[in-house]
């Protein structure tokens, strides 16, 4: 399996010209062009991947990871080895990588970060015969698809499990941006809490970056100097769970499954499966059926817990049965169609309903939330 690391590209860029100086055009082929060849000898499809940590970070990169790997064992014809790992969000650094997966072959990209949207959109102009799916953010075009997940509905979940957990009643969260996408899954995790009980709060600290283990462990260590008892997190490190263990605390993972990191604090963690998504949207573009065409709000796609991409990992043995029904049971009912997380009544922190009873948010308008429901404590800055 082919790495690249960004840091590194420029290194790897002087010794490909030495190798091609020394060499010349002749000769054999490549070890390389082998292996992008099937069983058949025929062309691979070559699929390229950016992301914006590294591919062992225990949280977002380490995710989409899985799902590269499980996009190649499921389809032969496949060869999804190049990916491009703690690439920068500016668009300067961004494009470079994502044209460079262009000239190097790759006939379908994934850009797996938000800040990666307008970087993508500005190459698939200059390519028009390839097509690229960016992650979390909101522009298409003829060869560009949006993809995400339902999210907030395992963040759900995981309020349920941290509102019956808690005895302080303070929770702490340790946020990334105030973006949509983060404020969604707070408010949805907040509305998990609250069902379960009603007077704990959800106190939630920027940090303003996606991944930065020390910054994210201190905004925990903050938290619970401010009487949190349980720490969530939208960090792509475990560094607020090892932080909350350091203590004796409990705490809601994100992304993968954190348990192995922190064992006593863990007690689940939403996590994605992209690999699914990734097979069935290569396999579109292969057949000439992929339209990307937005048809969730501005997503080409948005699939959640009844789809699979989202979910919870397996609970920790501090999680109690009685939770674990609970869980189970509000599950069944999102999957079901019968009712999802952000139906009304809801209110938001003045206690002014905000969403009325029986009414449903459109994808829409929860793509574009930048409001907070009652019981959380925090700004939007």
């Amino acid at each position: 399996m082919k790495k690249i690391n960004f840091k590194a590209v420029l290194a790897l860029t002087t010794v490909l010209l030495v190798a091609l100086l020394a060499t010349g055009c002749g000769g054999q082929e490549s070890k390389q062009s082998e292996q992008s060849k099937d069983q058949q000898g025929e062309e691979k499809l070559k699929v390229g991947f950016v992301y914006i940590g590294p591919v062992d970070d225990a949280g977002w990169t380490a995710a989409h990871e899985q799902g590269r790997q499980y996009l190649e064992e499921q389809l032969p014809y496949v060869d999804a080895s190049d990916y491009v790992e703690n690439v920068p969000e500016n668009p300067s650094d961004a494009e470079r990588v994502i044209t460079q997966l262009v000239e190097q072959g790759n006939k379908i990209i994934f850009t797996t970060s938000f800040g990666y949207m307008d970087p993508t959109i500005n190459v698939a102009k200059k390519y028009p015969d390839v097509t690229f799916l960016h992650c979390s953010g909101y522009r298409t075009a003829e060869n560009v698809g949006a993809y995400f997940g339902r999210m907030y509905q395992a963040r759900y979940l995981s309020g349920l499990v941290a509102g019956k957990a808690t005895k302080s009643n303070i929770i702490g969260y340790v946020a990334a941006f105030p973006i949509p996408e983060v404020i969604r899954g707070i408010n949805g995790f907040t509305l998990g809490v609250r069902k379960v009980n009603p007077d704990a709060k959800v106190k939630v600290v920027w940090t303003n970056t996606w991944i930065d283990a020390a910054a994210a462990k201190d905004a925990a260590v903050a938290l619970l100097d401010a009487g949190a008892d349980v720490i969530a997190q939208h960090q792509d490190s475990p560094g607020p769970q090892q932080a909350a263990e350091a203590v004796g605390k409990l705490g809601i993972g994100y992304n993968s499954d954190m348990s192995k990191m922190a064992p006593k604090a863990v007690m689940t963690s939403p996590v994605w499966n992209w690999g699914p998504y990734y097979v069935d949207t290569v396999k579109a573009i292969k057949e000439g059926t992929f339209d990307s065409t937005p048809k969730y709000g501005s997503l080409t796609y948005w699939g959640g817990l009844a789809e699979g991409v989202v979910g919870l990992a397996p609970f920790g043995p501090m999680v109690s049965e009685d939770t674990k029904q609970l869980v189970e049971q509000e599950k069944q009912r999102i999957i079901g169609g019968e009712w999802d997380v952000f139906t009304g009544p809801i209110k938001d922190q003045k206690g002014e309903i905000k969403i009325p009873d029986g009414q449903k948010m459109s994808d829409q308008e929860l793509l574009e939330m930048n409001w907070f429901v009652e019981g959380v404590e925090g700004t939007i800055k």
